[in-house]
């Protein structure tokens, strides 16, 4: 019998090194990485050259109520503010082996609203 949670981890870890095998980010244009968690979800922009990261944030540093979707799109705006401070404004999304939908999608949608380029 196999263990489905490992499995499903397996399976997001092989989309996730399909996903990193196309993309890669610069000083100049960052990857903006996303993980989610059941608690939480976790935003870096990654200078992937020099294996840095450049900024990040969290749902513990917004201090929104409601949904984790709503604090999701939050999160996104947060980033996009802490961007433009590091003068960076275009980026490459990576949404990490997630599909595109709920709280990855609010993320996308938040950082774009608040001026980041994709």
């Amino acid at each position: 019998m196999v263990d489905i949670q490992k499995e499903k981890q397996l399976k997001r870890k092989r989309r996730q090194k399909r996903v990193r095998a196309k993309i890669s980010g610069t000083a100049e244009l960052p990857r903006l990485n996303v993980y989610r968690s059941n608690i939480g979800v976790f935003v870096q922009l990654i200078d992937d050259v020099n294996g840095r990261t450049l900024v990040s944030a969290s749902n513990k540093e917004v201090k929104a109520k409601g949904t984790k979707t709503e604090q999701s799109f939050e999160v996104g705006k947060l980033i996009a503010q802490k961007a433009q401070k590091a003068k960076i404004e275009k980026v490459v999304f990576d949404k990490g082996g997630f599909k595109y939908h709920g709280r990855i999608k609010a993320v996308a949608e938040g950082a774009r609203e608040a001026g980041l380029q994709f």
